[in-house]
């Protein structure tokens, strides 16, 4: 048994643990990074035809994001999940890889006139929907064996729709061991999802410390607070552009929108409009209502046992289509905009800034966690100047965050949920920048006793002799993320898999034998 680490050490995104266990290997997560790449990370130890299957503690791409790359060198093994995530992922992946591939086809037309060579998507639509059609889907708070000595239980981890932390039992040779993965913890008292569930006992922990440095500072009455930001811009005759995630934090701003209105809190402004314009945040919007029975807090139930929803009200405009959404800044009235990408990466919330941002009487409003080198980080940081579609925009809008609705535990919360583990002979502090987790690492051992490590990447873990050699900190000397080239990596891949598929042969027929030789030797010929 050994457990090796290859993503979201000492970095936020990019979420993947190795494991080898019972004769089996498995990952939990394989996320996306995003933002600055400021470590490398080691790659899987073996060809992803060979993993058996994948743990998926919730759908942000962070998490989720590579399972179509995964799909797309050969792996077919069962991605398990609860339902709520299996539902989002079918949506989330597959715009993923739209951006993918709308991507690679806006580079290559570039490319072509500049005589680049062309740029290939990291994975295709095809891949996105292999990799769906590979999804178990699990419910909350029942242990089930996947595999010979290997059981699994998802708990709510009140983060998203669906989030889950992952207790994993392990039994092979006459050893026991429980490992438990926190993926990412909610925070309490979060709109429309329940509060986290703790966890009595575990061997060996992996949690998250995403805001293991600080407390949240939410205002006392966060519904007022954001009124009073939008009474502010619309006294001014401007707009407020929410660049949000779309799935989980567009729906908590619906339901604190509905609130305003339903309280009453903009009586001058009661009927001002709101747009939600991004179609990935549209269909998430869907599920939520969908799975609301397993997933929604009493608050949120209440709503709909009273025939009313809880992110729907009057003034709600959807923007499905492009001309919908350029229809929005051909709007002259204050109004509120909703828009993915959360980060300013991607989508048409960069339209929204390049028509908003240079206005004064316009307000940016972030609402979640920004990666380091994002535009919205920058943004947030104080930036002057932002380059949106190849313009220069000026940075005349009052930009703010609006403390509170974070996603994540704070650092009382994730002490509080450790603190509920019993048993815990380590824990390996992950899914936070460098500092950070070093940090609450370090807070775990010293101030809770508990014994604790922030591992690097290429960490391995011995989980029956209790060995454990750290990674070594290989950082990234590229400023930004290098494009992905995945042409020769899907080779390799390729050259793996059928290797595989060699060695797995012997005792097939002769005649099946024979059609194998034939096809490889004329494979080779033709591109020799």
């Amino acid at each position: 048994m050994k457990m090796m680490f290859i993503g979201a050490n000492h970095e936020v995104t990019g979420s993947c643990t190795y494991i080898e266990a019972c004769g089996k290997r498995f990952l939990v997560d394989f996320g996306m990074e995003q933002g600055f790449d400021e470590f490398e990370n080691v790659q899987i130890p073996c060809n992803p035809s060979q993993i058996d299957f994948v743990l998926l503690t919730h759908a942000h791409i962070d998490h989720s994001g590579l399972l179509p790359l995964l799909y797309a060198g050969g792996f077919r093994g069962e991605i398990h999940s609860t339902r709520a995530t299996a539902h989002l992922c079918d949506i989330m992946l597959r715009d993923s890889a739209h951006i993918q591939e709308f991507e690679a086809e806006w580079k290559n037309r570039r490319g072509r006139r500049e005589n680049k060579e062309e740029y290939i998507a990291l994975y295709t639509m095809d891949d996105a929907m292999g990799a769906i059609f590979l999804f178990v889907e699990h419910d909350y708070g029942s242990y089930k064996e996947i595999s010979d000595g290997i059981m699994i239980r998802f708990t709510d981890a009140g983060h998203l729709l669906g989030s889950a932390s992952i207790e994993i039992k392990l039994y092979e040779n006459g050893v026991k061991r429980k490992l438990v993965f926190s993926g990412d913890i909610g925070n309490n008292d979060q709109p429309l999802i329940k509060d986290p569930t703790y966890i009595d006992n575990a061997d060996f922990v992996v949690m998250e410390s995403t805001y293991g440095d600080r407390l949240h500072r939410r205002p006392t009455d966060y519904v007022a607070a954001l009124a009073q930001v939008l009474r502010e811009t619309f006294d001014k005759g401007g707009n407020v552009v929410i660049p949000s995630f779309a799935v989980g934090r567009t729906q908590e701003l619906l339901y604190f929108i509905k609130q305003i209105k339903d309280r009453g809190l903009l009586p001058e402004y009661k009927d001002f409009p709101v747009f939600v314009d991004s179609p990935l945040a549209i269909e998430a919007t869907g599920i939520f209502m969908k799975n609301y029975a397993e997933c929604f807090d009493d608050e949120a139930l209440d709503y709909i046992e009273n025939g009313v929803n809880p992110i729907k009200f009057d003034g709600l405009n959807i923007a499905v289509s492009a001309e919908e959404s350029r229809a929005i800044n051909f709007d002259k009235r204050p109004k509120v905009i909703i828009s993915s990408s959360g980060m300013c990466e991607a989508g048409r919330i960069k339209h929204h800034l390049k028509h908003n941002l240079w206005r004064p009487e316009c307000t940016v409003m972030f609402v979640g966690y920004q990666a380091v080198n994002t535009l919205g980080r920058k943004l947030a940081d104080g930036a002057k100047t932002a380059k949106l579609f190849g313009e220069e925009i000026s940075v005349n809008a009052r930009v703010l965050t609006l403390p509170g609705i974070s996603g994540h535990a704070d650092k009382n919360g994730l002490d509080a949920w450790i603190s509920a583990i019993d048993g815990v002979k380590r824990v390996f502090v992950n899914h936070g920048e460098d500092k950070v987790s070093m940090g609450y690492a370090e807070h775990l051992s010293n101030d809770l006793g508990i014994d604790a490590v922030a591992p690097y990447s290429g960490a391995v873990f011995d989980l029956v002799t209790e060995v454990y050699e750290n990674g070594s900190p290989v950082r990234n000397e590229r400023r930004y993320k290098a494009e992905p080239n995945t042409v020769y990596g899907r080779l390799v891949a390729a050259v793996d898999s059928l290797e595989a598929l060699v060695k797995e042969s012997k005792g097939r027929t002769n005649k099946d034998l024979a059609k194998l030789t034939d096809s490889i030797n004329n494979l080779i010929a033709k591109f020799r």
